[in-house]
C-alpha cells in the first residue's frame, strides 16, 4: 500500500545517506564486522533466512541497558524502604549521591573543556554566552560595545 511504499522509500534514503556519510576505511575493518552482524541477525531471526537491511544494527534488549537496570533497581529499593518506612531518607541520600556522581573533578575533564565557572578556569577564562558585569553595566547605560 501507499505506506509501506513511502516506508520503503525513507528506508532506502536513510540507507544511502547513512552509506555516504561513512568515512572511507580500510576494506578488511570494515566489512568483517558488517559481515559477522548480518550473520548475527539472519541468524537470530526465525527460520534464519531474513534479510539483513543496509544500516541497520541489531539494537540491545531493553533489559540489558545498564541505565535502565539502574534506574529499576533503584524503584524496587525505593518500594522496599518505603515499605520500611524509610522512603523519605532513602530518597533524599539518593538525589545527594547523584549530586555527587554526576560532578566531575578537574582531573576528568577532556582536555581543552572549560569550567561552566570561570574561576576553575585558566586564567579565569569565561565559556561562550556568559554575562560579565562589564557588558551589564555597558548595556544598562546604553554604551555601544568596546572594540
Amino acid at each position: 500500500t501507499a505506506v509501506e511504499r513511502r516506508l520503503a522509500q525513507f528506508r532506502a534514503a536513510r540507507g544511502s545517506a547513512a552509506a555516504s556519510s561513512r568515512p572511507a576505511e580500510p576494506p578488511g575493518k570494515a566489512a568483517a564486522p558488517e559481515a559477522a552482524e548480518r550473520q548475527r541477525a539472519a541468524a537470530a531471526s526465525p527460520g534464519g533466512s531474513a534479510e539483513a537491511r543496509p544500516g541497520e544494527a541489531a539494537a540491545a534488549p531493553a533489559w540489558a541497558r545498564p541505565l535502565l537496570l539502574k534506574v529499576l533497581l533503584w524503584a524496587v529499593l525505593l518500594a522496599l524502604f518505603a515499605e520500611l518506612e524509610l522512603g523519605l531518607p532513602y530518597f533524599v541520600l539518593s538525589l545527594l549521591y547523584w549530586m555527587y556522581a554526576g560532578t566531575r573533578g578537574p582531573a576528568e575533564r577532556r582536555p581543552g573543556e572549560l569550567s561552566a565557572y570561570s574561576v576553575f578556569n585558566p586564567g579565569c577564562a569565561a565559556i561562550a554566552g556568559t554575562l560579565t558585569a562589564e557588558q551589564l553595566e555597558r548595556e544598562l547605560h546604553y554604551r555601544p560595545a568596546a572594540g
